[in-house]
């Protein structure tokens, strides 16, 4: 009888598979490790490549050019032999030494006036080379690290500007260079995490390439927990960047310095500040002169119109936020103007659509990032009656239907009107912008209310709500002249060209860049 083979022979295949995938899973990790992320393993990750712990790795600008005379740090931190060692190709390029010659120069600098010392602890910010993070180590600054999406070892690890790899209050000294603030895709949680991990008294310095009043301003508010120790412009560092303006800033206050009063309601009455009323000069002038065919000639006038993001960089905002008040139905103003025409430097935009005509409301159910408010605009929070005129020089002609207007519910009885009238319901409309955006945030507005303009304007300057606009475009409705019935003034509004242009006057007099529309 020959001997039973079967069981050996099964158990020897399963070890030689086994052993098979170990290789296979030890290869895997290799290439993962060496090609995908090419960067050594992090401390305490699953690695089976582990660096040595007196791996030496070669340090300051002099020894990329002279290799014998290197000095060499452990990576434990300790000195080792000045021995030759392979350093990674970046770093022998001329664009990376000119970099490092650069940086070098601006920490000098910034040590020369006590922002920067050597024995800080410095973080740099969206380095993907780590030009930034040599130099300083070039100058003696030893605890010095980078982040980066992608990291770059030993000067630059893995992490972003808005999600930082650090525990809080760590830092002496961060530095953002290269423009990254403006660069950031989330501006907000970009300024917290620099809150989070510098210290009490230390030292923000951000490269910006904006050189305009209204961004610099923009920056310090977004900054709001440091204050402005010195700004000054340099030449940059290449064609890319061939302006700098340099911001010291220095950290105030421990957490919680952020705070928006705005945000709260607290905030009554405002003041806008010198550089958006010295922006107005800018402006288009104001029509004078009431226009016979206003349908023409406003429309004419809105090509001149010079929007703020033309004439200033809009870059340091933590939101961005479009409000249509009026706003129909969604291709009327918001895809046919601002999502075509508006100048929104690349931004993306939170837009919240005020329109109290139900008409138009199913429009908006399957359009996505637009939030909808079906209600009225109003002075207060209260019950209003909303009034469809047939007002023939004033049709939407694609829906058929008047533009319509609102007006307090005085009786039960309601309005006397002959036209088709709704009861709907009317909100606080100040109140709710100071509890949705913030000074801090760029605000766009289009207000086309039918006349309750000269309600809800006074009702802003009263609240101070009205500081928290950037720009507006204001449709001011008056008798004018009818374009379907020459000679005749529209008996739908009482207030004339005069008012309308008193109004625009003291909005632009008060600091608020308006613009007439149609």
């Amino acid at each position: 009888m020959e001997p039973n083979v079967g069981k050996p022979s099964f158990l020897r295949n399963i070890l030689v598979r086994l052993f098979l995938f170990c290789v296979f899973v030890i290869a895997l990790r290799f290439a993962y490790v060496v090609t995908i992320r090419g960067e050594s393993c992090d401390v305490g990750d699953f690695c089976f490549f582990a660096l040595p712990e007196n791996l030496n790795v070669v340090t300051g600008v002099a020894q990329l050019t002279d290799s014998s005379s290197s000095a060499v740090i452990s990576s434990s931190g300790k000195a080792a032999p000045s021995t030759p060692k392979k350093i990674p190709d970046l770093w022998a390029t001329a664009g990376f030494q000119k970099s490092v010659q650069f940086y070098s120069s601006v920490f000098q600098d910034l040590m020369s006036e006590a922002v920067l010392s050597p024995n800080f602890k410095t973080l740099c910010v969206d380095t993907a080379t780590g030009a930034d993070v040599f130099a300083l180590r070039e100058l003696g600054v030893e605890e010095s690290i980078g982040i980066s999406k992608k990291g770059f070892k030993p000067l630059v690890i893995q992490g972003q500007g808005f999600k930082q790899p650090f525990s809080r209050e760590n830092f002496d000294f961060v530095f953002c260079g290269g423009g990254v603030v403006e660069k950031s895709a989330k501006l907000g949680d970009f300024v917290a995490e620099i809150e989070r991990t510098l210290k009490p008294e230390g030292f923000l310095v951000v490269h910006t390439g904006a050189n305009d009043t209204y961004s610099f301003e923009s920056l310090l508010g977004l900054f709001n927990f440091c204050k402005l120790v010195k700004s000054r412009d340099i030449d940059g560092l290449n064609s890319k960047m061939p302006f700098i303006r340099e911001i010291v800033l220095q950290k105030i206050g421990g957490e919680g310095s952020m705070q928006e009063n705005s945000s709260t309601g607290s905030v009554k009455k405002c003041s806008v500040p010198s550089y958006k009323r010295d922006l107005i000069k800018k402006a288009e002038p104001l029509i004078v002169e009431e226009p016979k065919k206003p349908w023409i000639t406003l429309k004419k006038n809105a090509q001149k119109i010079k929007y703020l993001p033309s004439m200033v960089d809009i870059s340091f905002k933590p939101r961005y936020v479009y409000v249509d008040v009026g706003a129909r139905s969604y291709g009327s103003s918001i895809v046919s103007w601002f999502k075509k025409q508006y100048p929104k430097q690349n931004k993306t935009f939170e837009i919240y659509a005020i329109e109290a005509d139900k008409t138009f409301h199913n429009d908006y159910k399957i359009k996505k990032g637009v939030t909808l408010l079906p209600y009225a605009a109003w002075v207060r929070n209260e019950s209003l009656f909303f009034e469809i005129n047939e007002d023939p020089g004033h049709k939407e002609v694609a829906k058929g239907r008047g533009m319509g207007r609102i007006q307090p519910v005085q009786t039960a009885g309601g309005s006397t009107s002959s036209g088709d009238v709704d009861q709907i319901q009317g909100f606080d409309f100040a109140d709710w912008l100071k509890h949705t955006v913030t000074e801090r945030d760029y605000v766009v507005m289009k207000m086309d209310v039918e006349g309750t303009e000269f309600d809800l304007i006074p009702r802003l300057f009263k609240t101070g709500a009205i500081c928290l606009i950037d720009e507006l475009f204001l449709e001011c409705h008056y008798n004018r002249w009818q374009k379907c019935c020459p000679g005749e003034r529209s008996a739908k509004y009482e207030k004339t060209y005069g008012q309308c242009l008193n109004l625009f006057t003291s909005l632009r007099e008060s600091g608020v860049l308006v613009h007439q529309w149609w």
